[in-house]
């Protein structure tokens, strides 16, 4: 299934520093949860419905009631229960889970061919499954006549509405569709968009090598290989084209710890913004438009009070704006934690074009 020249990142099997306790459903659970919140290793022995329970105990001792009522109280409550659900382990045999009533998963044969008896753990082994789901479900855009089928470890959004702004752009704009970037592809949306809207070239990369490796399948799939051409590196780094249109659809959350390569789809680092734009101007072509879809999220959240867009404006002289679209964010569920913090959230289209008044570095 992956591209012969990529190797995709697989959660990589856990080698414990001491002896795992056995966990079957007759252990006592406040006590295997102690061992693992402690940095102790589980494995369970009797059947894979015994870690779901143990899990189930575990999240609901860590995300109580008096805490995390705020972003970043929230945010250290998934932490702990990151580091504690990631020592409860289970067996893979044969590429496949060695215990009773588990969920069958191809990611086990596609991703471990080197791989024999090892280690997993639960939330790596759930996270798997739950990709494997995806990747043969396929996901159904509104924007997109064909579903996307998201290969292991790549970033798709599962809330559209920057999704609907940017197709409603795409419907007005009148400038050339020769070329077109998409930075940060991720799971290829935009790029799709942007091929189905009249693009006769769109280059797509990330920084992912699982979203390369998707992004490569479903072009083959949608018919479009002509038209769509992807590879990996970090933002345009691939690249030496101008392009006509340059969308980039960037991570809306600061980060605050070291990040995996899929979190960065959601958690920026510092610095990411500026050399953005400072590899954006010269990757425009003459009167070729920057497309910028974010969210005030981190703002409404309370990281912080900047917009990366307004201090590119105000501290450099490299892009002017033309106008900024936004639109309401529908709410989520109510059983949601992070409901609250959207009750304000829109997402927005900031157009820009490069300031002809501003000179423009070469290389």
């Amino acid at each position: 299934m992956s591209d012969n020249n990529i190797k995709p990142i697989r959660p990589e099997p856990v080698v414990p520093d001491s002896d795992p306790v056995p966990v079957t459903k007759k252990s006592d659970a406040s006590s295997i949860q102690s061992t693992i919140i402690d940095g102790g290793y589980a494995v369970i022995e009797d059947q894979y419905p015994t870690g779901l329970k143990v899990l189930a105990g575990l999240k609901k001792r860590i995300f109580d009631r008096n805490t995390g009522r705020d972003f970043h109280g929230y945010r250290a409550q998934r932490k702990a229960y990151h580091f504690a659900s990631n020592r409860l382990l289970l067996p893979v045999r044969n590429n496949e889970i060695a215990l009773p009533k588990s969920p069958k998963i191809g990611w086990l044969k596609e991703l471990y061919p080197d791989e024999s008896d090892f280690y997993l753990s639960f939330p790596q082994v759930q996270g798997l499954n739950s990709s494997w789901q995806w990747y043969h479900k396929g996901i159904t855009f509104p924007v997109l006549d064909q579903p996307v089928y998201p290969y292991y470890g790549t970033y798709f959004p599962t809330r559209f509405d920057h999704l609907i702004l940017f197709d409603k752009w795409l419907t007005k704009y009148q400038g050339r569709k020769s070329t077109a970037m998409d930075i940060g592809t991720g799971c290829g949306v935009l790029a799709f968009q942007m091929a189905v809207h009249g693009f006769e070239q769109v280059y797509a990369s990330d920084i992912n090598p699982n979203a390369v490796i998707s992004v490569l399948e479903n072009v083959r799939s949608m018919g479009v290989s002509e038209r769509v051409t992807v590879k990996m590196g970090d933002l345009f780094e691939p690249w030496h084209q101008k392009a006509d249109l340059v969308v980039f659809n960037p991570p809306w959350l600061p980060a605050e710890e070291e990040t995996t390569l899929l979190d960065k789809a959601i958690y920026f680092e510092a610095g990411l913004y500026e050399r953005f734009f400072d590899q954006a101007q010269n990757h425009l072509a003459e009167g070729g438009k920057l497309v910028i879809l974010y969210s005030n999220l981190a703002q409404t959240a309370g990281f912080h009070n900047d917009h990366p867009m307004d201090l590119e404006l105000q501290n450099h002289e490299r892009f002017r704006k033309i106008r900024v679209i936004k639109r309401k964010v529908k709410q989520g569920s109510k059983k949601t934690r992070r409901r609250r913090n959207r009750k304000q959230e829109y997402v927005e289209l900031w157009e820009l074009e490069k300031n002809h008044h501003n000179p423009v570095k070469s290389g």
